[in-house]
């Protein structure tokens, strides 16, 4: 299930500010605070409550599993960081399988083009690729999120009126 389809404006919102939270941190200090990741995670839990804890939230977990076991090995090779790891696992949790191949094709864009950039200005500057130069990889997730949360939140208030989840009698969908 994609959760931003099912979470309040308000929940949202919260998603959206810790995405670019994590941004800024990342950008400046090449670094991802665990708090920032903790309230894409918890506000996943919450978007889930919302849409009522639907039997396709198996989806959502094995996105979130794999993202993180793969990641995981990824940091273990230098590949990533630790808090890039956890916020795309974490961000992995709203989205379902087809949206993830959508979440991870975007990020992964994204990346491309912020390295681009980053080898750009150093080639500029006139300054060599020095060992352990890093990249703010945290941008590239949220660049990635913004777009497909983004197309998700748009197609749904295009079609206000269809909900991803089947109508239960005697409970109204989430307000917004």
């Amino acid at each position: 299930m994609n959760l931003v389809a099912v979470a309040p404006t308000w929940l949202v919102a919260v998603l959206a500010a810790a995405l670019l939270a994590a941004a800024m941190e990342d950008f400046l200090r090449l670094r991802i605070s665990n708090i920032t990741v903790l309230a894409v995670l918890v506000g996943a839990i919450a978007a889930m409550a919302f849409g009522g804890f639907r039997g396709t939230l198996w989806q959502n977990a094995l996105v979130f599993a794999a993202v993180l076991g793969i990641g995981t090995v990824a940091f273990s090779r230098n590949l990533l960081g630790g808090g890039d790891v956890k916020l795309l696992a974490a961000t992995g949790l709203w989205v379902n399988f087809s949206a993830a191949m959508w979440l991870l094709a975007s990020v992964f864009l994204a990346g491309g083009v912020i390295a681009l950039i980053y080898i750009g200005v150093r080639k500029a500057r006139g300054k060599p690729r020095r060992e352990g130069s890093r990249i703010p990889y945290g941008i590239a997730i949220a660049a990635g999120a913004f777009y497909v949360f983004g197309a998700q939140y748009a197609n749904h208030l295009r079609n206000p009126n269809f909900h991803p989840l089947p109508a239960i009698k005697g409970v109204k969908a989430p307000h917004r």
